[in-house]
């Protein structure tokens, strides 16, 4: 069973980041109840955004704006950095967490599974087989990209692979539902650790 130190307030994490391509505002709280608002520009991101917090019990909310009319990978990479940046601001000293989380989603045919470690090293294993280029207007070769960019500002060591799947919507929707709820099981605490953090050298940082 997992709860909370007495004295712990809600981890919220925000960041905005603007450049000449995009204007991104990102707010997520790890001790949320699932709220989802999100309006990337994107619809399809906007959706699987919605899966983040629905099933990792987060409060996400998303803005941004971007050159989207060139295509969309300026803003999905730039929401992918801000997200992770907002949670490593959220997580601080990480006294407590479990640190660890892994699960496999199913979604019809296809089956997902989802390994992280939340150590400050940033590293990205990646093994999807989408077979299409596109779902509706987004490229598939976006999603490689969202995680990779996440990864990097959060300092998470990330696995994905994917056992099984045929339909490219599927199997994109599988990998967050994974990642939301291995992303949840790592950020929930540990009532045996006492507030300690999760390492054998003592702390847990992006550096």
């Amino acid at each position: 069973m997992s709860t909370f130190p007495i004295d712990s307030g809600a981890r919220i994490g925000e960041m905005k980041r603007v450049t000449k391509e995009t204007n991104v505002s990102v707010k997520i709280n790890l001790d949320g109840t699932g709220v989802a608002d999100n309006s990337s520009g994107i619809p399809f991101l906007d959706h699987m955004l919605d899966q983040l917090a629905s099933h990792g019990l987060f409060d996400v909310h998303v803005k941004a704006t971007g050159d989207t009319h060139i295509d969309d990978h300026h803003t999905n990479e730039d929401v992918a950095l801000a997200i992770g940046t907002a949670l490593l601001q959220a997580l601080g000293d990480r006294k407590g967490i479990n640190r660890f989380g892994n699960f496999s989603a199913p979604l019809d045919e296809a089956l997902v599974h989802v390994s992280l470690d939340l150590s400050g090293r940033p590293h990205l294993g990646y093994d999807l087989n989408i077979p299409t280029q596109r779902v509706g207007k987004y490229d598939t070769q976006l999603v490689e990209h969202f995680f990779q960019s996440l990864v990097n500002t959060s300092g998470m060591t990330l696995h994905i692979r994917q056992f099984s799947g045929t339909n490219s919507h599927h199997i994109i929707e599988a990998t967050f539902k994974a990642f939301a709820r291995a992303l949840r099981q790592a950020t929930e605490y540990d009532t045996r650790r006492r507030g300690t953090i999760p390492s054998s050298k003592g702390v847990l940082s992006r550096s």
